[in-house]
């Protein structure tokens, strides 16, 4: 177990595996959702400045939403530890000086949606393909996603978490080579944090997508491990 979960520490009072960001970040950790995130997610959830470039939370964003939210990628992280498909750390938490650390952020790599695709039958047809594809292929697209508490914002948090994630986990242990990022028209900030990390913004394109009611234009960006690497 120990070998499949490489590169993870392991916090050795409470055993939960964690990736910790590089210098000078590193009093942020990627751990495993946990029991009692629910409280920080709600009040982060309804924050305007948060919720207006991400597609799923409902608004209000009720105790109820975060239990469903928290018991359901906290299944998936746990069963992470078993299948090396995804990634079993993504709730990012500042580490206080007194050893308490406070939920700030989320990082997710799933199995792309693949966006791009306009046409609504061939997207749902590709991503059945893609869903279909066995741990490990070199074919799988992957989609990053992710959100930051606003006090954390400017730090350069994201940009070293998407890149630890990538490089630690990603590419050697899951496999991948192929990500991609949406992220709604407007959204400059995040569109550079994906740049920085190596992501080619491929530019705007509508497939139709709404949030909360609202159309919204979707940024394509892409990354590709190069095939002479």
């Amino acid at each position: 177990m120990t070998r499949q979960l490489h590169p993870l520490e392991f916090n050795p009072k409470t055993g939960e595996p964690f990736l910790r960001l590089p210098a000078p970040h590193q009093n942020i950790i990627l751990t495993p959702p946990r029991e009692g995130d629910q409280a920080v997610l709600t009040h982060h959830m309804n924050d305007p400045a948060i919720y207006k470039w991400i597609e799923g939370p409902p608004v209000p964003y009720l105790p109820e939403h975060a239990e469903f939210w928290v018991q359901l990628v906290k299944g998936q992280s746990d069963a992470t530890l078993e299948f090396v498909d995804v990634s079993p750390v993504r709730h990012l938490r500042e580490v206080k000086e007194n050893g308490i650390d406070v939920l700030i952020g989320d990082l997710n790599l799933r199995r792309s949606p693949i966006e791009e695709v306009l046409d609504e039958e061939d997207r749902k047809r590709l991503q059945e393909e893609n869903e279909k594809k066995q741990a490990g292929d070199p074919t799988i697209q992957y989609a990053v996603g992710d959100w930051l508490a606003v006090s954390h914002h400017g730090r350069g948090i994201m940009t070293a978490a998407i890149g630890l994630l990538m490089s630690a986990w990603a590419i050697p242990r899951m496999g991948a080579r192929h990500v991609v990022a949406y992220t709604f028209a407007g959204n400059i900030g995040s569109n550079r944090v994906f740049e920085k990390n190596g992501f080619v913004n491929k530019g705007l394109f509508d497939n139709g997508k709404t949030a909360r009611g609202e159309k919204k234009i979707l940024t394509h960006l892409e990354w590709k491990q190069d095939a002479s690497a």
